[in-house]
C-alpha cells in the first residue's frame, strides 16, 4: 500500500491546468509517470490478481465465464486454452467489464502478431499511410519492410520502415475518422481467423452470436498514446467491444460517463484480453504510456516460446515460420499492437440512409488516432516523420 500512496500522492501534487479535467489530469500523470518508481504504485496488475494483492486488489472482482459455451476443440483451433483454465476478472463500479489474462495456449500468439504486421496491414485494408502514399506504394508493407527490420539491430540510424510507420489499420466495415461513422460502401471482407477468435472470446463471455463487422487495429511505438475518447460509432451497443494485446506492455485508463470523473489504471500485458460490454461500453477510456520491457528491447516472457510444429487440422491458426518471426520480434521489441473488434449493426439492421453524408474516398481524409510525442490528437501523421 506504500507505494499505492505514494502514486496517488504524486497525482494529488500534480498540478492541475487550466480547464483541466480529472480524467485529463491522470492521463497527464501516466504519460509523465517513470517506469520503475512510485509512479505506477496505483496501477492494478490482473496478472497478480489471483493472489489477492498488490494495487488496488480491493477493488478486483472474479468474473463468471459461460464455460460450456465453446468447446475446448473450438478454443484450440483459435489459439486459447480452454475456457475453464481462463482467470476473468471484473472492477467494482464498472458493470459489464471483463479482463481475462492471456489465455492463448503457449505460441500461440505469434499467429495473430503475424497476421497484424503481415496479413491486415495489406489492402484493400485501409491504414493512415494511405493519406500521404498511392495504393501501389502501400499495397505490401510486410515486403517492403521486413529487410529493414530483421537487420533493425546492426543498423540504428536507418530510416524507418513503412511497417514502423504504420499507425492504425481498419476491417470489414471502415471506421471515418472525419464523420466518426460507418457506411455500408466502405466495406472489405472482414479476415475470417479474427472473426473466429472474436465469437469464441466473446460467447465465452455470455455474447452468443455476436458477429465481427468492424475492426480497428493499432500500431504502437513506446512513445505513442491513445486519447481519451468513448467507442459509440457503432449502431448497436448491447454489443460488447473486443480489445486484444501484444507485444509491449501499456497503462489503460478506464473512466466514467464524463470526464470530470477519476479513472482507474491498469496494465495490459501481451495475451490480454478487454471486453467491455452492458455499462462499461460507453465508458470513457485511453492509452497514456506504453511502457519497455524491464531488459531493454526484449520480448514478453510469453512471446518467447514458438507454437507447436503440428497445429490442429480445422486450427484457424497457422504456423508462423522461423524468418516471420525474426521479423516481428524485431518490430515488437520496441513495440505493441491492439486488436479492437466489434459488431457494427444489430442483427437484421441496415446502415440509415443519410442523404448529407459525404460518399468521398476515406483514404484522402485527415486522420486522427494515435498520438506520438504528445502531438496533439488530430495531428496529421506524416509518415515521413
Amino acid at each position: 500500500m506504500g507505494k499505492m500512496a505514494a502514486a496517488l500522492g504524486s497525482v494529488v501534487t500534480l498540478a492541475t491546468e487550466p480547464g483541466e479535467d480529472a480524467f485529463r489530469k491522470l492521463f497527464r500523470f501516466y504519460r509523465q509517470s517513470r517506469p520503475g518508481t512510485a509512479d505506477l504504485g496505483g496501477v492494478i496488475d490482473f496478472s497478480a490478481a489471483q493472489r489477492g494483492a498488490g494495487p488496488g486488489a480491493h477493488k478486483v472482482v472474479r468474473s463468471q465465464l459461460s464455460v460450456s459455451s465453446i468447446s475446448d476443440h473450438d478454443a484450440h483451433r483459435a489459439g486459447l486454452q480452454p475456457v475453464s483454465k481462463w482467470q476473468a476478472y471484473g472492477l467494482e463500479g464498472y458493470p459489464g467489464f471483463i479482463f481475462i489474462p492471456n489465455p492463448f495456449l503457449p505460441g500461440y500468439q505469434w499467429h495473430w502478431v503475424k497476421q497484424c504486421l503481415k496479413l491486415y496491414s495489406q489492402k484493400p485494408n485501409v491504414c493512415n499511410l494511405d493519406k500521404h502514399m498511392t495504393k501501389e506504394e502501400t499495397q505490401d508493407l510486410w515486403e517492403q519492410s521486413k529487410e529493414f527490420l530483421r537487420y533493425k539491430e546492426g543498423n540504428k540510424r536507418r530510416p524507418r520502415s513503412l511497417l514502423e510507420k504504420l499507425r492504425w489499420v481498419t476491417l470489414g466495415y471502415h471506421y471515418n475518422w472525419d464523420s466518426k461513422k460507418y457506411s455500408a460502401d466502405h466495406y472489405t471482407p472482414f479476415p475470417s481467423d479474427l472473426a473466429f477468435l472474436s465469437e469464441q472470446v466473446a460467447a465465452a463471455c455470455g455474447f452468443q452470436g455476436f458477429r465481427a463487422e468492424a475492426g480497428i487495429l493499432n500500431y504502437y511505438r513506446l512513445d505513442s498514446t491513445l486519447g481519451i475518447h468513448v467507442d459509440k460509432s457503432e449502431l448497436d451497443h448491447s454489443k460488447p467491444l473486443l480489445s486484444f494485446s501484444f507485444g509491449q506492455s501499456a497503462i489503460f485508463l478506464l473512466g466514467g460517463l464524463k470526464r470530470d470523473e477519476a479513472p482507474t489504471a491498469m496494465f495490459m500485458h501481451s495475451g490480454d484480453i478487454m471486453v467491455m460490454s452492458g455499462f462499461s461500453r460507453l465508458l470513457n477510456h485511453a492509452v497514456p504510456k506504453v511502457l519497455p520491457s524491464s531488459e531493454r528491447e526484449s520480448l514478453p516472457c510469453c512471446l518467447e516460446t514458438p507454437p507447436p510444429a503440428v497445429l490442429p487440422r480445422d486450427s484457424v491458426v497457422e504456423c508462423c515460420s522461423v524468418e516471420d518471426w525474426q521479423v516481428c520480434t524485431s518490430y515488437l521489441k520496441t513495440a505493441r499492437v491492439n486488436m479492437t473488434v466489434r459488431q457494427v449493426l444489430a442483427t437484421d439492421q441496415d446502415f440509415p440512409l443519410d442523404p448529407t453524408e459525404s460518399k468521398r474516398d476515406i483514404t484522402t481524409e485527415s486522420f486522427c488516432h494515435l498520438d506520438d510525442n504528445s502531438r496533439v490528437k488530430r495531428a496529421k501523421l506524416d509518415p515521413d516523420s
